[in-house]
């Protein structure tokens, strides 16, 4: 990615082609540089060979972005399924870490239903990510690539690591990488294609994000007409679990309703005003992403 303040580089996977254009999925934060700054992007195969691309459509919330270039009947990665995977399976890591390009990295799966914020919100979209934990080794670079089982299968996209830095000024991967399940990225990848755009799930509340008085996510106010008010969950109770998923404070709460589709019915245990638990059977609303 070249712009007129800089550039940088990620990874990406050719999940479709078609006999003159083939689609690259990749992290938006990537490519947002470019989006945000009229700069170019450019695709290295792994022969070599380069192609300049266009950005078909982003969604910040899920930080991916799907990249066309004019070059058909490339060969895709298999799509695996991130539903199946689990705790200790082998896991492997593809991407051009640090610019060195034909870097691949094992590991295991160390846990999965992560919530994982990327993003500052200031120079780059934050975004909520349900994410596979992994101690394969991802470092920057990595970005956008593939995280794959044991068989090739892309059962997520590498999207952040945690280093460090903060605490020692060295910087590097200790273990902690994170990559979007591909199940949720795909419906998005699919609707980016297909429309240009993607939508997200919509629970329609806010959260009182100063609650530090116990576990959960408490709701601050309801918007009117969405799901969480028509299902009659009120203002001030607790979100506890969605789908059985504990729930511990409300940036796990965001992160868990932005791992389902729009119109998918989820079971939210919350504890009401009242100190009484109860559960709420609803089907999520749906928004166009920015």
């Amino acid at each position: 990615v070249s712009t007129p303040n800089g550039g940088g580089t990620g990874s990406g996977a050719i999940f479709k082609s078609s006999n003159s254009t083939s689609y690259v999925v990749t992290n938006n934060h990537v490519i947002e540089a470019a989006a945000n700054n009229t700069g170019n992007i450019k695709v290295e195969l792994d022969d070599g060979d380069s192609y300049i691309a266009t950005i078909v459509g982003r969604d910040p919330n899920y930080d991916l972005a799907v990249l066309k270039i004019n070059k058909g009947d490339l060969p895709t990665i298999d799509i695996g399924d991130s539903l199946s995977i689990k705790i200790g399976d082998q896991v492997i890591a593809f991407g051009s870490p640090l610019g060195l390009d034909h870097t691949v990295t094992s590991g295991i799966v160390s846990s999965v239903n992560r919530p994982v914020v990327t993003g500052d919100g200031i120079t780059s979209t934050e975004s909520y990510v349900d994410a596979i934990q992994t101690d394969a080794s991802i470092n920057p670079g990595n970005s956008g690539g593939p995280l794959t089982d044991s068989l090739g299968r892309m059962v997520g996209i590498n999207v952040a690591t945690a280093t460090l830095g903060s605490l020692t000024g060295q910087s590097g991967s200790i273990g902690l990488g994170f990559a979007i399940p591909i199940n949720q990225a795909l419906r998005i990848m699919n609707e980016i294609i297909d429309t240009g755009k993607a939508t997200r799930p919509v629970l329609g509340v806010y959260f009182d994000n100063s609650f530090t008085t116990g576990s959960g996510a408490k709701i601050s106010s309801l918007v009117p007409g969405d799901a969480a008010q028509r299902a009659g969950i009120p203002a001030g109770a607790v979100i506890t679990s969605i789908e059985g998923v504990r729930i511990a404070d409300y940036l796990s709460a965001i992160v868990r309703i932005r791992s389902y589709a729009p119109g998918d019915e989820v079971t939210i245990t919350v504890t009401m005003p009242s100190g009484a638990s109860r559960d709420f059977t609803l089907k999520l609303g749906s928004a166009l992403s920015e």
